[in-house]
């Protein structure tokens, strides 16, 4: 009954109590001793013995919970507080007490959900730097072994020396690829990459790394081309240059995980204000399980294929912050087997 209570309640119904078991007292003394006494100073006095409790009661009840609230406030806020506002924060028309119990749980899943964050934080610190371990680990291991065996007698022998020496610089592109990358990331997160967007026509961009990018679809016996509907192009608001690396990135994959006589399409949609950009493939496809890890840092579908094809593993993480700072969507389907298509939004001009 008294849970929900407010100080001003609560101090009403013990001055009340008070005041009737003072009443009973007075009234039983007075019929038994004093028979002829004028019961109008009883009532008089009950009237101002419970004005007298109610006053001392709410006081004591006010500057008590002021008390216990300020310990607690002290362990669950993060800002000091000053005193006549802690004080005058004790409102005896509100119960009190359920509203403190409130914050208390509030800031008690608060904390739980802090202590979530930090351990998916500490672990994903954990696997990313395992992870870059490992990436930067293969090509200096490479590296090393082709430099110990010229130094070992190889680099007098033409046969092993050149082709030694180029699996080595290989792997040394391999490794400027991974830094080039990790600091690309790096500058997308902490905000030092400024984005010069300006306007342009995104089917002229889709041309130029076409062109950039036929010499290994070819290699790869893989078609770029645009599809149907996408004759005309449209012109959109992005930072050109970034959006360049989207596109490079999305038709390399396409190429690597294509299918001899495969084929890449680019196509072009109107969103009212947006235009959607679309790269889609008929190669291997991505099994279900793996596309929500498709955006995370250094994640492989195909280990050894990625690896073959000297990819750092951060393309997609690369594209995926990109888009974020251009404060639009990507998003990928995918099925084994039937191929891929990775799609983003870009602003309409």
């Amino acid at each position: 009954m008294l849970k929900n209570s407010t100080p001003r309640e609560i101090a009403l119904l013990a001055s009340l109590l008070i005041s009737c078991g003072s009443l009973a007292l007075m009234s039983l003394f007075y019929v038994f001793f004093r028979p002829e006494f004028n019961y109008g100073y009883i009532i008089l006095a009950t009237l101002l013995n419970f004005l007298l409790c109610f006053v001392v009661i709410l006081t004591y009840l006010r500057k008590y919970i002021y008390r216990k609230i300020k310990l607690i406030y002290k362990t669950i806020h993060r800002h000091k507080v000053s005193t006549d506002v802690k004080s005058s924060g004790v409102d005896i028309d509100q119960p009190i007490i359920e509203d403190v119990e409130k914050e208390v749980e509030d800031w008690a899943k608060e904390q739980q959900n802090e202590i979530e964050r930090y351990k998916s934080f500490a672990e994903y610190r954990r696997r990313y730097v395992g992870d870059i371990s490992h990436e930067l680990k293969t090509p200096i291991f490479n590296i090393q072994g082709y430099l110990h065996t010229l130094l070992d007698g190889g680099l007098e022998d033409q046969e092993i020396a050149r082709p030694f020496l180029k699996k080595a610089a290989k792997n040394t592109e391999r490794l400027q690829t991974i830094v080039d990358d990790l600091s690309a990331i790096s500058r997308l997160e902490t905000g030092d990459m400024i984005l010069d967007e300006e306007y342009f026509d995104i089917k002229e961009l889709a041309n130029e790394v076409i062109d950039d990018m036929e010499m290994k679809a070819r290699q790869h016996q893989v078609e770029l081309l645009f599809k149907e509907g996408a004759s005309t192009g449209f012109n959109v608001y992005a930072d050109r240059e970034t959006i360049r690396q989207v596109l490079t990135n999305l038709i390399n994959n396409s190429i690597n995980y294509g299918k001899s006589g495969g084929i890449t399409k680019l196509g072009f949609y109107d969103m009212d204000t947006y235009i959607l950009v679309e790269v889609a493939d008929n190669g291997i496809g991505i099994s279900e399980k793996h596309l929500p890890h498709l955006f995370d840092r250094f994640y492989r579908v195909d280990k050894s294929r990625s690896r073959e094809r000297g990819g750092s593993g951060l393309g997609l993480a690369i594209v995926k912050h990109i888009m974020e700072a251009h404060q639009q969507s990507i998003n990928v389907r995918s099925t084994a087997g039937l191929g891929s298509t990775f799609g983003f939004t870009l602003k309409k001009a």
